[in-house]
């Protein structure tokens, strides 16, 4: 487990994502399915690829203005 500190945090809210993982998902063999929802706006995907899960992400960040 990572140590709480008392530092400003740098994880800006509209940045923020729940993935949730699909029973058959097997992260170690590089096998990714699930759904992901943005925090902020609610909107949501399934995915059936760590590309998808990233392609969602960069899309969504984008069109808040906030990519990095």
């Amino acid at each position: 487990m990572h140590e709480a500190t008392s530092a400003p945090s740098t994880l800006p809210t509209d940045r923020a994502f729940v993935v949730q993982l699909s029973a058959h998902a097997d992260p170690g063999k590089q096998h990714l399915s699930g759904r992901v929802e943005h925090v902020v706006s609610g909107a949501t995907t399934h995915f059936q690829s760590l590309e998808q899960l990233l392609a969602f992400m960069s899309e969504i960040t984008a069109e808040a203005g906030t990519s990095a």
